[in-house]
């Protein structure tokens, strides 16, 4: 049953995939129209991000982990050679397309029976040297077919280690930028921890001239001790981001860490954003590129299978010279040649050809398939990225707010309590939720430059 090409490829409009048309089978259900712009609300919409997107948070330190993993991660490697040998089997396949000439010289020694026929035993010796030539005649388009093929294969194979790159790289990112939230959680956890001591030390005071209770006392205890509890897990949590970072840039944990052991601030790049974006964003994705070039060589490959039902034509020859002895090799009576044009047409292969062009159209069929999804994909990530990213920013704003009312609270519940005006418990609540406040506003602009960075990604770093 033909299927009618579904919208998915109304984003991708001016690009287009000609080897998918002649497939015939596309996605039934249609996206709605207006995804075809990708927009909600009436703004300006989303510009590429830059070619090197992480500079935008404007760390150094960043920059060079980035440089380093781009030359040193194994798995970009493994992608490098994976391109290479797809290269070095286009090449093969254009091979294809010039004749083969081989050189032939030797010396023959031979003796006859003198059982098999009337003739006489005897021996005889002759030298020989030629060249032979053989080519297939391209008439019916198979092999350029295949060579087509072979170059699409190698250009998704660098679509795939582009991908890669992106990838390798929004990780180094999100791994450096979680290690920078969690070193200023600790910054954070140890600079209430120093408050909590300081209103610890006020409640003994007051205890030893008797104008606080013991369970004042104890209760600032409870506080302080639990904030130093959590100490060791950040901790642990820095050294583990850090043991990744060694891994994505190929490096030892121990070479990373004088490095990235001293605290540092937090990147956070907060620009507003726009809330659609042009359809043709989606093409710098180099997943999608690489599926698109899928099904360019599926087509390719299909289209040779056919082909195969078609006769083969072959022209073959050789030239050269032969003589009894090797003074006479050379001499113009001793030319030899031969001219051998020839044809081969299967015409019964058990069903053969018919199962393996059946095969190819099953495989362009899953390559659409794949294409497709890669461009729903794409639209739900960048989607996704786009609404969390902007509501980050929100959220950071809001944060900062409750973090100065925060010390406010409790600067003013200190100030009573040492006036003994309010009880105590006013002073430990404002405690905890100041440490809590400025723990959300961390982990909230980390969250803000982490969902940018997923942003980027979806839009294909502006590769």
């Amino acid at each position: 049953m033909e299927k009618r090409i579904g919208t998915t490829f109304v984003l991708l409009a001016g690009v287009g995939l000609l080897m998918a048309q002649n497939a015939g089978r596309y996605m039934e259900q249609p996206l709605p129209d207006a995804w075809e712009t990708i927009s909600t609300e009436q703004s300006a919409p989303l510009q590429p991000p830059p070619a090197a997107w992480w500079t935008v948070f404007g760390d150094s330190m960043l920059d060079s982990l980035i440089h380093v993993a781009s030359s040193g991660n194994f798995s970009l490697l493994a992608a490098i050679d994976r391109m290479e040998a797809a290269r070095m089997n286009m090449r093969i396949e254009r091979a294809a397309l010039f004749p083969s000439v081989t050189l032939n010289a030797g010396w023959t020694r031979q003796q006859s029976s003198g059982h098999t026929s009337s003739l006489p035993q005897s021996i005889s010796h002759y030298y020989d040297a030629s060249l032979s030539a053989s080519w297939e005649m391209d008439l019916f388009g198979c092999l350029r077919k295949r060579v087509k093929a072979g170059r699409e294969q190698f250009l998704a194979s660098r679509e795939e280690e582009a991908d890669v790159l992106l990838s390798l790289r929004a990780q180094v990112a999100s791994a450096y930028i979680s290690l920078r939230e969690l070193q200023q959680e600790l910054k954070v956890v140890e600079h209430n921890a120093e408050t909590q001591a300081a209103v610890l030390n006020i409640t003994e005071v007051r205890y030893k001239t008797g104008l606080a209770s013991k369970l004042d006392v104890a209760q600032a205890r409870s506080v302080y001790y639990s904030t130093q509890a959590t100490l060791p897990q950040i901790e642990a949590q820095i050294n583990d981001c850090i043991t990744t970072l060694a891994t994505l840039t190929g490096c030892y944990p121990q070479q990373l860490r004088p490095l990235l052991s001293p605290v540092a601030e937090l990147p956070v790049y907060m620009e507003p954003i726009g809330t659609g974006f042009p359809a043709e964003l989606l093409l710098h994705r180099p997943d999608i590129r690489q599926a698109e070039r899928l099904v360019e060589a599926q087509a390719a490959l299909l289209g040779a299978s056919k082909s195969d039902w078609l006769p083969q034509v072959f022209l073959k020859g050789s030239v050269g010279y032969a003589a009894e002895r090797l003074k006479d090799l050379p001499k113009h009576t001793s030319l030899t040649f031969e001219i051998a044009p020839a044809m081969t047409w299967t015409l019964f292969s058990g069903g053969k050809l018919l199962n393996a062009t059946r095969q190819a159209q099953a495989q362009l069929d899953e390559a659409i398939h794949q294409f497709n999804e890669s461009v729903l994909s794409a639209v739900q990530e960048t989607d996704q990225a786009m609404n969390a990213y902007r509501n980050s920013i929100r959220q950071v704003v809001a944060l900062r707010e409750v973090c100065n009312q925060g010390e406010e609270t409790l600067r003013l519940s200190i100030d009573l309590y040492k006036q003994g005006l309010s009880p105590f418990q006013n002073v430990l609540d404002a405690l905890r939720s100041l440490l809590t406040y400025q723990n959300q506003l961390t982990q909230a602009q980390g969250s803000c430059s982490q969902n940018l960075i997923t942003l980027y990604k979806a839009l294909g770093g502006g590769e």
